[in-house]
């Protein structure tokens, strides 16, 4: 999962849906009796306490995907443990089909300039005069003359 926005927008958002809660729970408290009403007040300060000790003792900037920072102990949030043998192959598997790819264009390629050069060589062969005609100077000077 890729979270999209910084960590400061998040916190922003929580605190908003915090205070929503907070007015929500509030104004319906007035409805309920004195003894409910205190023990919820005194779970909000200890809940408020907590949140408080938690904020100083967490890090300041935390990673946006956990499982690639990794966490002490070696663990990772997202998994953990060592790479099974099909993930490793899937993960090359891109690279081996891009190489066999680009054999078989090079093949295609060679066998192309190959047929050509052959069709070339079978027009020449076949036509009427010697291949010693087609070095002559005074050749090309014929074929750039108009047909009679």
């Amino acid at each position: 999962m890729k979270i999209t926005k910084p960590y400061s927008d998040v916190d922003a958002l929580q605190s908003r849906l915090a205070a929503r809660l907070v007015a929500g729970l509030s104004a319906q408290a007035t409805a309920l009796p004195h003894d409910i009403t205190e023990r919820l007040r005194v779970a909000r300060d200890q809940a408020v306490l907590r949140a408080r000790e938690a904020r100083v003792k967490a890090p300041t900037a935390a990673p946006a995907f956990a499982g690639a920072a990794g966490i002490s102990g070696g663990a990772l949030l997202l998994g953990g443990g060592p790479t099974p043998w099909w993930q490793r192959m899937a993960a090359v598997l891109p690279l081996f089909v891009l190489l066999a790819g680009l054999l078989l264009i090079d093949q295609w390629s060679t066998r192309e300039q190959v047929l050509a050069a052959a069709d070339i060589d079978t027009v020449l062969l076949a036509d009427d005069l010697p291949p010693a005609a087609y070095s002559d100077p005074g050749f090309a000077e014929f074929l750039k003359s108009p047909a009679p």
